[in-house]
């Protein structure tokens, strides 16, 4: 009987240790298991082979997958339209498929992110740009408005005719700081230019964003510069034998002729550090707004299209705006009308950049209400 009780025993102390070992198990309730993949979730206003905008950003998801590796799995939504309530349907639809952070990379998403956030407080969003905020919902951008001013000192010393070209989305801060930036940056370094804004009510329309370049070129404009989704701008100047001033992401290879450098952007690190916020459990939801010190926006590699001294002032300013020691928005600057807005010894704050609805002086446009 006692042999018989002692096989029993035996038998199930070895069916006991073969749990553990499967289950991986070491004495607290499985703790070796290998962890569950976070699903992150990318909603795109444009494809991800736009050479621009959109383009940059899934290098930013790219980026992700490679640093975060069997941490996380990706899917992503490309050619959303921001015009309407299309995006609420792909948030849903990646909530659904149990994403538990989701990126949208469009202004026009944010009320529709907001209100959604209100529904699933478990689910961390964040919004590009934009203005609001909830404890599940935060909003990022770089201050891109930095290498926008430096591209201005390259279309500045470049053009011959003293007629730069803007091609502009929507007439929202976000552009508008961009125009203005741009538009002190060739101002800094030719008083007598101007910069002509046509805009398209568009993000992502290459045949209109080309159209618009075009309108520019025959008014005499000789340099192109934009805040557009694609490359159509650039690739107008080029065919008109012109000059370009890109956005979003270096590309040279696309409009070679005619290409010189553009404000770009850096989001993968972002990204990454996000998303791993959020597994260690310790992400808050700060807004964010980097600047080139971060590394987030930078201005391209200068081409051989660009003018002779450009690269030296490029460089001397570029470490002022990292230093600190000079700030774009400093007074003393002007409007449109001549009147000052900044005073000397004062600068634009945040929250007067976030909101800017002004030209600054040299600029040869106006700002719809719509």
């Amino acid at each position: 009987m006692r042999k018989r009780f002692k096989s029993l025993f035996g038998l199930v102390l070895a069916v006991l240790c073969l749990t553990m070992v499967l289950t991986g198990c070491d004495g607290q309730g499985g703790a070796n298991n290998k962890e569950e993949k976070v699903k992150v979730g990318f909603v795109y206003i444009g494809s991800a082979e736009d050479k621009g905008y959109t383009y940059a950003h899934d290098q930013g998801r790219l980026y992700l997958q490679e640093k975060l590796g069997d941490k996380v799995e990706i899917l992503y939504q490309e050619n959303v339209s921001d015009a309407d309530n299309s995006s609420v349907a792909v948030m849903q639809s990646l909530i659904d498929q149990g994403c538990t952070i989701i990126f949208a990379n469009s202004y026009g998403y944010m009320d529709y992110m907001h209100d959604i956030a209100q529904d699933y407080p478990d689910v961390t969003f964040l919004h590009c740009s934009g203005s609001k905020s909830a404890d599940n919902m935060l909003n990022y951008f770089g201050r891109i408005y930095q290498p926008r001013y430096l591209s201005g000192i390259v279309a500045g010393m470049k053009t011959e005719t003293n007629k730069i070209g803007y091609v502009a989305a929507y007439p929202i801060p976000e552009v508008v700081r961009g125009i203005n930036a741009f538009t002190l940056g060739v101002r800094s370094v030719n008083p007598d230019a101007t910069v002509e804004v046509v805009w398209t009510s568009t993000w992502y329309d290459p045949a209109t964003e080309k159209q618009a370049a075009i309108a520019l070129l025959d008014n005499n404009c000789d340099v192109i510069a934009q805040h557009q989704d694609t490359t159509g701008p650039q690739q107008a100047a080029e065919s008109r034998g012109k000059w370009s001033i890109g956005y979003n992401c270096d590309t040279s290879e696309v409009a070679a002729k005619s290409y010189m450098t553009a404000p770009v952007w850096n989001w993968g690190p972002y990204y990454a550090e996000q998303v791993q916020k959020v597994i260690d459990g310790t992400w808050k939801p700060e807004n964010y707004w980097g600047g080139m010190e971060d590394g987030i926006v930078a201005l391209a590699p200068l081409t051989a299209n660009a003018p002779e001294g450009a690269q030296e002032k490029v460089d001397e300013m570029t470490a002022k705006i990292m230093s600190g020691e000079f700030k774009v928005f400093q007074g003393p600057i002007k409007d449109q009308s001549g009147n000052i807005r900044v005073p000397e010894g004062t600068e634009l704050t945040d929250e007067e950049m976030l909101s800017i609805d002004w030209f600054v002086e040299g600029v040869v446009g106006t700002i719809s209400s719509d």
